[in-house]
This record gives C-alpha cells, sequence and structure tokens, in this order.
C-alpha cells in the first residue's frame, strides 16, 4: 500500500546523512550491529506499519474499549496487531539483551517507533509495559527481576504507570494513596487512581503495575512518596499466576480521542487486601518515576511528530489529487481547465509549513535519541555528562513543542482537505483527536515549560544550555561558509543570541526578586527555544544537502543558472529534489517562522504582569 505515515527519504537522510548513525557501530557497547542490520529492522517497522497497525486505527477508534464484568476489552483488530508486535522484539528493542531484549540503539528504536505511533491508541499498551519493564530493570531487586521482567519484555504481561488522583492531578505531592507494611516486608495499598492509560486491558495475562503511594507515616508532599509494584494477577514462586490482586476497574474514560486506549479509573484495596511490592528504597518513588515519566515525554513528543507527519502526508497526497479552481495565471479564463490545489499559493503556503515542521520535529527527537546513545558510548565522563545534559534539557521542550506543533500541523491539514477534513470518511479529524491529548498527559505543556525553565537551564550553573549554544554555533560555522546559505545561517544566529539573552534576562529577574517575570513567560519561551532549535536543524540539513546536491549537480553537468534544464533535472531525479526541498524547507523557516523568535523575545523583556494583575472579577462575570 503507499506510505502515507512518513517520508522515509528523510528518516534516512537525519539517521545517515546528518547523525551518521552507523558510526555506532564502531562502539564496544553496538559492535554487533550494523548499517545494514538498522536499516534490515526499519524496513521491517515499515512493511508491520503499513500491512497490519495502520489498517487497525480507524477500527479501533471507532470499536473501542467496553468494560465487562471488571475487564477491559481492548478492539478486536488489537489483538492479531499487538502479537505481531511482540513476537517481532519491538516492545524490547533497546532491552539489554541479558533481560530478553536486543541493545539497540535509542536512535534506531526511535527510527523504528515512529512507523507505529500514528496509531496512538495501540501503541499505548505495549509502549507502558516497555517504560514499566525499564523501572524494574533499573530498581528492581533480583528477585522481582527474576519474578516479572523476561514476561514483561516478552509482552506477555503488561505494564502501566499509575500516578495521578482525582483530588491531586498534577500535584502529585498531594496524593492520598497509602501504603501499609505488613510484616513478612510486603505493603496493602488504598485509593483511588485517575486518567490510567493502558490501566487494564485484555491482550495480557497480567498486568504489573507501579503505583506512587504514601507509607503510614511518612511526610506529606513529593519527598515522602514511594513506589510500589502491584501486580494484577499475583505470582507464585513457581511463575504461576495466583490470586486476583485487590482492585477494580470502575470505568473507562470517555474521551475525545485515542478510543482504542482504555483510560481507566481504579480503586485499589476496597477490601484492604491490595498487595504491593516496594520498589527501589522507601521515600524514593518521584526520583524512580522520573525514569518513566522521562521516557514518557519524549514519546509522547514523537506521538507529535508521527500525528504531524501522518497528516501532512496525507494532506499533501490530497492536495496533489483534489482539482479545483483554475490557475492564478487563467483567471480570466472561465474555460480554463481545473488545476489540483497543490497550485494556488495559500494551499503550498500550508503545506510546506507543515512539511518543515515535520521535518524540523524529527530531526530533534531522532537527535535527542543520539545524544542518549552517546552518553553511553562516549570514553569520558565529561563527554558522557555533556550528551546526557542535553538529554536532561530537552525533554520537556521536546514533549511540549512537537506535542503542540503536531496538533498545528493536524489543524493546518485539515483546512488543506476543506469540509472533507472535517468528515469521518477521511482520517485527519481521527489524527487531529487523538493528537489532542497530547499537550495535556505526562505533565500538561505549561508544566514543561516551568521544569525547563525553573530546572533545567539552571542545571549546572547553566552547562547544559550553554554546550547546546555552542554545539548550534559550531554547525553555523561548518555550513555557514556558503554565501547562498550563509544569510540563513546568520539568521539563526539572531535567534541564538536573542535565546541566550532571554536566559540571562531570566536570571537578573530571578536575582531581582522578580520571580513572577520567568514563570509567566515560561511557556513562551519554551516555544521560542523549540523553534530555534528547529531553525538550528534544517540549517544543519540545508547545510549537508546543499554539498549533496552540489555533487548531482557537477555529475550531471547541469547549469543551475538554465532555468529549464534545472526544472527538468529537479522534477526526473528524485536525489536531486530532495536535497533542493531540503535548502527550501530551511529557507521557508528561518525567514518566515524564525522570525516570530525576536518578537517573543521583545515580548518577554517588556515585563508585563497582566495576567497576574487581572482580578478574578475581571475575567468574567460567572
Amino acid at each position: 500500500m503507499t506510505n502515507l505515515i512518513l517520508d522515509e527519504r528523510d528518516q534516512k537522510f537525519v539517521l545517515h546523512e546528518m547523525l551518521h548513525v552507523e558510526e555506532l557501530c564502531e562502539t564496544e557497547l553496538f559492535s554487533g550491529f550494523s548499517s545494514d542490520i538498522f536499516d534490515m529492522v526499519l524496513n521491517e517497522a515499515r512493511k508491520l506499519a503499513l500491512d497490519e497497525i495502520f489498517p487497525t486505527l480507524t477500527e479501533g477508534d471507532r470499536e473501542g474499549c467496553t468494560l465487562e464484568d471488571g475487564q477491559v476489552c481492548t478492539p478486536k483488530a488489537f489483538h492479531r496487531v499487538y502479537k505481531l508486535f511482540c513476537e517481532g522484539g519491538w516492545n524490547s528493542m533497546v532491552v539489554p539483551q541479558e533481560y530478553g531484549g536486543q541493545g539497540f540503539p535509542v536512535t534506531i528504536r526511535t527510527a523504528a517507533h515512529e512507523w507505529f505511533m500514528h496509531n496512538f491508541g495501540f501503541y499505548c499498551y505495549p509502549g507502558t509495559t516497555e517504560g514499566a519493564a525499564h523501572l524494574v530493570e533499573s530498581y528492581g531487586t533480583d528477585e522481582q527481576k527474576r519474578k516479572y521482567l523476561k514476561k514483561m519484555v516478552a509482552g506477555q504481561w503488561g505494564g502501566t504507570m499509575i500516578l495521578t488522583e482525582p483530588s491531586a492531578g498534577s500535584d502529585i505531592g498531594s496524593l492520598t494513596t497509602k501504603a501499609v507494611r505488613q510484616p513478612d516486608g510486603t505493603f496493602r495499598i488504598k485509593g483511588t487512581k485517575i486518567f490510567i492509560t493502558s490501566g487494564d486491558s485484555d491482550l495480557v495475562e497480567n498486568i504489573i503495575h507501579p503505583v506512587l503511594a504514601r507509607i503510614e507515616g511518612d511526610p506529606p508532599g513529593t519527598k515522602g512518596i514511594s513506589i510500589f509494584l502491584v501486580p494484577k494477577y499475583l505470582v507464585n514462586h513457581d511463575g504461576s499466576l495466583g490470586r486476583r490482586n485487590d482492585y477494580t476497574i470502575s470505568k473507562i474514560e470517555e474521551k475525545m480521542g485515542m478510543h482504542g486506549s482504555s483510560t481507566c479509573l481504579m480503586n485499589f484495596g476496597d477490601s484492604g487486601e491490595c498487595y504491593a511490592e516496594l520498589l527501589g528504597q522507601e521515600r524514593q518513588g518521584m526520583k524512580i518515576m522520573f525514569l518513566m515519566m522521562n521516557e514518557a515525554r519524549l514519546a509522547v513528543g514523537m506521538q507529535g511528530l508521527s500525528s504531524a507527519s501522518i497528516a501532512y502526508l496525507h494532506a499533501l497526497q490530497y492536495a496533489k489529487e483534489r482539482l479545483q479552481g483554475s490557475s492564478l495565471l487563467d483567471l480570466n479564463n472561465p474555460g480554463a481547465p481545473r488545476v489540483s490545489i497543490i497550485q494556488h499559493p495559500d494551499v503550498r503556503r500550508m503545506l510546506i509549513w507543515m512539511k518543515s515542521h515535520v521535518e524540523g520535529m524529527r530531526a530533534l527527537v531522532y537527535f535527542i535519541g543520539y545524544c542518549f546513545d552517546m552518553s553511553r558510548t562516549e570514553s569520558s565522563e565529561e563527554e558522557k555528562g555533556e550528551w546526557s545534559g542535553l538529554v536532561e534539557l530537552l525533554t520537556p521542550l521536546c514533549k511540549a513543542f512537537c506535542s503542540d506543533i503536531g496538533f498545528d500541523v493536524c489543524n493546518m491539514a485539515m483546512q488543506v482537505y476543506g469540509g472533507y477534513g472535517y468528515c469521518t470518511e477521511y482520517p485527519i479529524e481521527q489524527f487531529m483527536r487523538d493528537e489532542r491529548i497530547s499537550g495535556i498527559y505526562e505533565g500538561t505543556n505549561g508544566i514543561q515549560a516551568l521544569d525547563l525553565v525553573g530546572r533545567k537551564l539552571g542545571m549546572k550553573k547553566g552547562l547544559h544550555f550553554t554546550n547546546l549554544l555552542k554545539r548550534i554555533r559550531t554547525t553555523i560555522a561548518q555550513y555557514g561558509q556558503d554565501k547562498e546559505i550563509m544569510s540563513l545561517g546568520n539568521d539563526v544566529l539572531s535567534a541564538i543570541d536573542a535565546l541566550a539573552d532571554i536566559g540571562l534576562f531570566f536570571s537578573t529577574c530571578a536575582r531581582e526578586g522578580k520571580f513572577f517575570v520567568p514563570v509567566c513567560n515560561a511557556y513562551p519561551f519554551l516555544m521560542m527555544m523549540g523553534q530555534t532549535l528547529c531553525g538550528w536543524l534544517l540549517f544543519w540539513q540545508a547545510g549537508i544537502a546543499k554539498q549533496k546536491l552540489g555533487g548531482l549537480v557537477r555529475k550531471m553537468g547541469v547549469d543551475p543558472s538554465d532555468s529549464a534544464r534545472w526544472s527538468e533535472f529537479i522534477k526526473n531525479d528524485k536525489d536531486a529534489a530532495f536535497y533542493s526541498g531540503k535548502i527550501t524547507s530551511a529557507q521557508y523557516f528561518i525567514r518566515n517562522v524564525l522570525p516570530e523568535v525576536q518578537a517573543m523575545a521583545r515580548a518577554i523583556k517588556n515585563e508585563d504582569m497582566s495576567i497576574m494583575e487581572m482580578s478574578e472579577e475581571s475575567f468574567a462575570s460567572l
């Protein structure tokens, strides 16, 4: 079938021409892999996505999940796909081989999973299991690993992430779920949790829930929170399943989208017998859960990328096929033939806006995966720290920027379709519904912005932020000597200067006691930083593309000044068309989108406090 999920040529460009991911195979950690193996894996991911996962997207949405006798029933179409997904080892790509995984680089896992995440209603089930298994791998005792890990890695058992409560919401420190210590060292959990993704399903035999709770007597706030493993069915010493644990699935939330994903309200310990095991050390629950939360935030960022990618490609195909109106050159000719809407300037504006943002987000998401791999393969602790610092810094930005821009791309794709995009006979409306949640869960985007400004910018006295800016300036210096793209590099440098200036401005505000200035402007700063990074990454790509295109021009003997010959060359040579498109995407973004950075910087430095000065009564008379 036609691939309208992601641009695989762009994927290969980012992996091999931009990041040179095959060089990871020269390290000891990944010496068992090769570029051919990476490509083979991505080809298999493509096949699974096109043949199996995409066809269940609409069916899973329309059937949804049901709750029958306390058991969640998932869409029928998901059962076959889940089995194939686990049999293919897609849920254990980066898990060490000693625990039954394959030990791939995170960069390759990221690229492979981009093929799947357009159907996030399905992907949630193996995705949350992978994250929960990583918690057990990282913090579990040898006994817990023996008991749970192998079957979780295999996908035979599921996993979740259980934090949110009705009265606490994002204020996790206010949770009321309690853990009562037992004489044998286990615990009994009692409390109510809401909005639990994949809280229950009939895809697996058992589910291992990591649950945040407070041990009786421990202090209030986040410092007193511990984390526990709560199995759906208790596991006997021989590995067989014992009694059903004492918790209930009270309901499945009725949502705007993501109907194939079971979002559950769960009551623990109504009979006082909800068995739980401590994971890690007492009162270390938030520290431990942040491992899974940060992985989930990166996954949500990739959800935004995947939603944007599939929406853009569908809109592009529709724009090429939909005949409507005549060319602007034939406006005075009533008998002029109808043309495809991609020939209309406003449609082209929307398409290049989507294309440039999708390609910028893909580069950003893959770059973060690459940073993670480099943090594990570099020889010196200083270099490892620099790469891991970039992961820390970019995680909240990836989650918030990509999820919000992902929704904006879906919105613009619907505009390309016109009225048809709003109707269920086309998939755009589902892409948009399913994507909307990404800005809300795993910490709202406002919280991500506060994390970025309040914590990540100042980490190591701003070293991670400084290292990022240095890396960007190095890229500009490397490719900015080409006179045809030099002006684009200068524009990116101007954005970098503005970003750095606001970082210093926030520090000054903090020293002067103007804490509300950075707090009130945290989200604008995050979006400003996201646009700047996309400008950098697209410029980096344009620099590579300019060199590659120049090689093709010399090889084919094409004169760029001959417009007719150049147009024919671009039309008939796929590589030339791709590289030319890379340069044009960067040009459009840097000249049309990146100027917004300067406007946001000026607005932030105004120190306007209108949002805090307005009284509650003045918002509206309710």
